[in-house]
């Protein structure tokens, strides 16, 4: 397997921040720099609470967290949930990697349901959670996580169900990690970052204008995730469909930037969205 401590450190350092340009950036630069690669290529924003990450002891393993992916769609009011509406197939898939990146569909999806307020669509989440928890040999921490789930729901508590659906997250990674599969950790992420992409390029191209835009404009993240595609063990990196959305996150990366005083556009969101659209189509195709 390839090294994915070596692939996190080196996204930042090779293709975001070459060295060069990191020596003659002003100290503030240098100080965003240097922080950036301590979290192992995460972009900032996209970190867990740092004691968290240090209870884990494997902060070279962890990966982003699909709470705060889902920070951002709170900028992009209303989401257009119906329009994105997606059922969990009633068959499970056999195979690990893609239990594990349909598991980050389906707690950014729980997001996506706590953020509207459907809480009676909870309970159906919470049991698709426990499915899929107990084929990833995570069921007891999951079912834990997902009684409370119920419970947080009967109380209407918003609050208290994000921090549930976030330590979902948080305790399955654990449980990976302890199974040494760290690699299904970074697929879950992945999961929920394409599909918070989805839901944000729709949103923003219903109701555009440029300081939404700018949100979903995150190229240091497409990034960070053509990376991680790139490190995952052979058998999940080489298969094509990973390989077709790491291509596409490559390619995203490019759409993504901005050019000094460019604005985004209309048509940028268009395509960007064109580009969600396929890489959901991709990390669901099943082996």
């Amino acid at each position: 397997m390839k090294s994915v401590l070596a692939c996190m450190l080196g996204v930042w350092v090779v293709i975001v921040l070459p060295q060069v340009a990191a020596e003659d950036a002003p100290p503030a630069d240098k100080k965003a720099a240097e922080k950036a690669d301590a979290n192992n290529g995460i972009p900032v924003d996209l970190l867990d609470d740092p004691h968290v990450r240090e209870e884990l002891a494997v902060n070279e393993f962890t990966a982003p967290s699909i709470a705060k992916l889902f920070d951002t769609l709170q900028f992009l009011m209303p989401l257009p949930l119906v329009e994105t509406e997606r059922k969990m197939p009633a068959r499970m898939p056999l195979d690990r990697a893609d239990l594990a990146i349909e598991l980050g569909f389906l707690i950014a999806d729980g997001f996506l349901v706590v953020e509207a307020e459907q809480l009676d669509k909870v309970e159906d989440m919470a049991t698709d959670l426990t499915r899929y928890g107990k084929a990833l040999g995570a069921g007891d921490r999951v079912n834990r996580h997902a009684a409370s789930l119920l419970d947080s729901a009967k109380k209407k508590d918003v609050k208290q169900l994000k921090k549930e659906l976030a330590a979902t997250q948080r305790d399955v990674e654990r449980e990976l990690i302890t199974l040494r599969d760290a690699d299904l950790a970074h697929l879950i992420s992945l999961g929920g970052w394409i599909r918070a992409l989805e839901v944000s390029t729709v949103a923003v191209d219903k109701q555009f204008s440029e300081e939404r835009a700018r949100k979903v404009m995150r190229e240091d993240i497409a990034d960070y995730y053509t990376e991680s595609v790139a490190g995952l063990e052979p058998r999940i990196s080489e298969r094509p469909n990973y390989l077709a959305i790491r291509d596409l996150l490559a390619g995203l990366r490019r759409e993504m930037v901005l050019n000094e005083n460019e604005q985004p556009t209309r048509e940028m969101m268009k395509e960007i969205r064109k580009q969600a659209a396929k890489l959901v189509e991709l990390a669901l195709q099943r082996k």
